[in-house]
């Protein structure tokens, strides 16, 4: 599927009320990434970080139908088919230590240095900057569940914008 790219103009954090909505920023933020970018998702558990990815997935050309949480497979890859990016791969790391053998134990290294990539972390770990490429951009979301039960999704951009 080719589709022209925009950029997403982040001027402050989004609120969600619905699934559909935090799908929806998954998807604006697609339209930003490029191979090799890291997305580190943070959150409660069922905050809406995996409907995040589902949507970031449907924007990249991707089946949102697939995409589940990584929770206990620890590792999910989405084929995509937007430009140069073929893959998303999902990893949730909620379960592991902050030990560099426990990452290297799931592939992380590998998955982190696939060049048509993008890799959506959820529950990031500090030792995971040990294999982050250099020249990788690094998008940090956080999602929050509000007290009327909506989201707030704040999204960082990489420095270099």
């Amino acid at each position: 599927m080719d589709r022209a790219r925009r950029t997403v103009t982040i001027a402050g954090p989004v609120t969600s009320r619905t699934i559909g909505e935090t799908e929806g920023a998954g998807r604006d933020l697609a339209d930003s990434l490029r191979a090799g970018d890291v997305v580190l998702l943070e959150g409660d558990l069922a905050a809406g970080k995996t409907t995040f990815v589902r949507g970031l997935v449907t924007g990249l050309g991707g089946d949102a139908r697939l995409v589940s949480s990584p929770s206990f497979t620890l590792v999910n890859s989405y084929d995509c088919s937007s430009g140069n990016i073929s893959v998303v791969h999902h990893v949730d790391l909620y379960r592991l230590a902050e030990d560099v053998n426990d990452l290297r134990e799931i592939g992380l290294e590998e998955l982190l240095s696939d060049p048509a990539a993008i890799i959506a972390v959820e529950w990031p770990k500090d030792t995971l900057a040990t294999w982050i490429p250099a020249d990788a951009r690094i998008w940090r979301i956080a999602v929050t569940t509000e007290g009327d039960d909506s989201r707030l999704i704040e999204i960082t951009k990489p420095s270099e914008f």
